[in-house]
């Protein structure tokens, strides 16, 4: 490896640390354990670089580090503890020494561990791996789920008979062919259907997006999401309980309009006319639907998406643990279904660039509802939107969580959270300076947000950041 001080120059300037780069001080030392956490983490991650002697806060300034004297010595150590080489290269700046250490990426299907334990990383720091990301890993060069047949041996007619081509070619704005050849020309393109002999399958991709009816085909019917409407606000009285009938693709407009059309709504007065106004915001039940349905964990059986409405609260829920943790979903992303999520972003229902949150997390602000809490279990994961709640009647919790959202949501759109931008999100006057002050403290004190400038010691101009900044 051979960096040169234009190329440091160039990784210093990145916007942001990124899943290939991590940038330690380590001014005197580094924790050797911590080490080889990282080296564990990244590697799991793709390969990348730990850089030492460099300051993680921009502009990034060279520090310098004292750490590891010997680069060939620490080089050893971490193959003989880790099993994988990882190289080290010393670039020695005017400002001062900086250690690079160059991390191979694990094989396919494999992810490094060490003392038994499998490492990410998460914010400033390294976690263990969750239960299905390492499933995800372990199952790498084994056949895709999506790519798995839901029926064999079809004929052209049955095709066209079990799967809406109609929609299809409509919701992908192309024109509908004249001939049966042609249509099945083109879902073979995008692997919906794969001819065999003299037949064809339909994949469990196809089936699952255009099937006219999923419980047409073995085992999809449980994959159809669910809605279920509560009396009141707990699970003991059902008013309704409807699965889905449809594809994903040809029925996610009708399921969006049927969740909407049973959500509760209210009774507003206005220059003495009556309205009514729906409690949740359409895009963020749109958008939290949409996620649950491409997120979901398809090798999870006896489960499927399933949108429960309460009189006071939305919970959507879809089967599987999420990638990335919780806390993370405002400014990160990544698919767990990627060729699912790119057909449903061309047709329109989604977004492949992790900005669903952000529009989730804003219309709860306009709309003054309380921050979506998003709930990991062990085998689901669980968004829930809340109705319209006054700011006197939220707890502790409601209002350390729409502090940390908002000072995520803030930092996402390149601003910074105030004293002032939290009073305008909870609507509150100028005097109720000090209660905002306390909420952003308690925010602070949870260790969810931080001050973006330490050195400014008036909290009246003080502007704010996430932890993970």
């Amino acid at each position: 490896m051979n960096t040169s001080l234009e190329d440091l120059a160039r990784l210093m300037a990145l916007p942001r640390e990124i899943e290939r780069i991590e940038f330690k001080e380590a001014k005197n030392q580094y924790d050797l354990t911590r080490l080889f956490r990282y080296c564990v983490a990244i590697a799991n991650e793709g390969g990348g670089r730990l850089i030492l002697g460099v300051s993680d806060e921009r502009p990034r300034r060279i520090i310098g580090t004292r750490a590891f004297s010997n680069p060939n010595e620490i080089q050893t150590r971490v193959l003989d503890k880790l099993g994988f080489r990882v190289v080290v290269e010393e670039v020695l700046h005017p400002d001062g020494r900086v250690l690079i250490f160059h991390i191979p990426s694990r094989p396919t299907g494999t992810a490094y561990q060490l003392d038994g334990a499998y490492f990410m990383r998460s914010g400033e720091d390294t976690v263990p791996m969750t239960e299905d990301r390492l499933r995800a890993i372990f199952d790498e060069g084994k056949p895709d789920w999506l790519a798995e047949f839901a029926c064999t041996d079809v004929s052209p007619a049955d095709v066209v008979q079990l799967l809406d081509t109609q929609s299809c070619f409509d919701l992908l704005k192309l024109p509908y062919p004249g001939t049966r050849g042609a249509v099945l020309d083109r879902l073979q393109r995008d692997r919906i259907v794969v001819k065999r002999n003299n037949a064809y399958a339909i994949t469990n991709f196809g089936a699952i997006l255009f099937a006219k009816r999923l419980d047409e085909f073995q085992g999809l019917g449980r994959k159809a999401p669910r809605v279920i409407v509560y009396e009141g606000t707990s699970k003991l009285r059902t008013r309704l309980d409807q699965p889905g009938m449809r594809g994903y693709a040809v029925g996610f407009q009708g399921l969006i309009d049927f969740i909407i059309a049973q959500t509760p709504t209210n009774e507003v007065i206005e220059k003495a006319l009556r309205s009514q106004v729906k409690m949740f915001p359409d895009i963020a039940i749109r958008e939290l639907v949409a996620n649950a349905l491409v997120h979901q964990d398809f090798r999870e059986t006896g489960t499927s998406v399933a949108i429960e409405v309460y009189q006071d609260r939305i919970e959507i829920s879809n089967p599987g643990k999420p990638f990335i943790p919780p806390e993370r979903f405002i400014d990160e992303y990544q698919s767990r279904n990627e060729r699912l999520g790119d057909l449903m972003r061309r047709i329109g229902i989604c977004e492949e660039k992790g900005s669903g949150i952000d529009k989730v997390v804003h219309s709860a602000e306009v709309y003054q509802l309380p921050a979506p809490d998003f709930r990991v279990g062990e085998r689901r994961t669980t968004v829930v939107l809340f109705a319209h709640k006054r700011f006197q009647d939220m707890d502790r919790s409601d209002r350390i969580r729409a502090c940390y959202q908002h000072c995520c949501l803030r930092y996402v759109m390149n601003e910074r959270m105030s004293n002032q931008t939290l009073r305008e999100r909870f609507k509150l006057p100028e005097e109720r300076s000090e209660t905002v002050s306390r909420i952003i403290r308690e925010t602070t004190e949870a260790g969810l947000v931080k001050l973006d400038n330490p050195e400014i010691a008036s909290r009246r101009y003080a502007r704010y950041i996430p932890f993970w900044a």
